[in-house]
């Protein structure tokens, strides 16, 4: 905190007091450049002055270019030299202001880390090139075995990210791997260990992501009356078989579990034949909808319909866009 004092027996005029003082806090970064400074009443508390003194200071310090007003908000530290020229020259948007600081202070670290500026000019050069490239390529993996679950990454994926994601079977990973400089590999944490000892080029970056945590529908498993009978529909045979051994955990033998592929009329006719409540993927939906409504006839009660969140949890979209530079 900055204390500021005023001498009445000074040969020095008061406003020239307040002045120097102000002038050094900022010099010596006691008040850094986007500071506030204090309100005239603030100050005039502080050091006795007349707001009409302290006003003419502050229009002082501003003609000789160390602070400026900003109406309707205050007085701040102008920045100087470099840091002039780094405002002079910013023509991006005010909500990269913040970033350009963060920049700024990472350049300064390196540098007192013993780089200089060229170094650390390849050093940024050769990540952003190394990340572009990765970036050219993106490819989802899972095993064979349940290739639905790859294809619910791949549209969750296509839609969040707006970009195109190529589908692999984690059997034929190695094969396309060879063929390629650089590439981001995503796949489920369940495999990631697997991906790794395919994995050994270090152009190729390994990115494993989450699945949600399907609270919603634990909560409406719980809620279910007994003799209820519940249909799940996805793309993924692993959800589905994981999805009956939590129905059986939860509920034994007072829930009955139907599960089936929405690429699987037969098996899927004869759930919503039979189910009650059915939990959906958000991508076997509309096809589930079609068959209710073929059926609608044959139905008693059309069955309850919840479609489910999605597969990929949220953190590990955002963690995504992070890795791949997508705002």
């Amino acid at each position: 905190m900055v204390y500021f004092q005023i001498h009445s027996d000074s040969e020095i005029p008061p406003s020239q007091q307040l002045f120097d003082q102000i002038q050094f806090a900022i010099a010596s970064r006691q008040y850094p450049p986007g500071h506030r400074l204090p309100s005239t009443r603030q100050l005039g508390q502080i050091t006795g002055l007349h707001r009409n003194t302290i006003s003419k200071v502050y229009q002082k310090l501003e003609k000789v270019g160390l602070v400026e007003s900003l109406t309707g908000s205050g007085i701040y530290v102008k920045a100087q030299g470099n840091e002039g020229i780094i405002e002079k020259n910013n023509t991006l948007p005010t909500k990269y202001s913040e970033i350009q600081k963060i920049i700024s202070q990472n350049i300064d670290q390196l540098i007192l880390s013993g780089l200089n500026l060229n170094q650390i000019k390849e050093l940024f050069s050769t990540e952003i090139d190394w990340r572009l490239s990765c970036n050219a390529l993106v490819l989802v993996t899972v095993p064979s075995a349940d290739i639905g679950a790859g294809k619910l990454i791949v549209l969750e994926l296509q839609q969040a990210l707006m970009m195109p994601i190529q589908l692999i079977p984690l059997e034929e990973l190695s094969k396309v791997i060879l063929k390629q400089t650089s590439a981001t590999v995503v796949t489920s944490r369940y495999f990631v260990s697997q991906v790794l000892d395919i994995i050994s080029q270090k152009s190729i970056r390994v990115i494993p992501i989450d699945i949600c945590d399907y609270a919603k529908e634990l909560q409406i498993i719980k809620q279910l009356p007994p003799d209820s009978c519940l249909g799940i529909v996805s793309l993924s045979t692993g959800i589905l078989r994981v999805a009956e051994m939590m129905v059986q955990s939860l509920r034994g033998n007072e829930v009955e579990a139907i599960i089936a592929q929405a690429s699987d009329s037969r098996r899927l006719k004869n759930l919503v034949s039979r189910a009650h409540t059915i939990i959906s993927d958000n991508h076997s939906y509309v096809a589930v909808k079609k068959m209710i409504l073929a059926l609608r006839e044959d139905l008693i009660r059309p069955p309850k319909l919840i479609c489910s969140d999605n597969y990929i949890g949220e953190k590990s979209i955002q963690l995504l866009k992070q890795e791949l530079g997508i705002a």
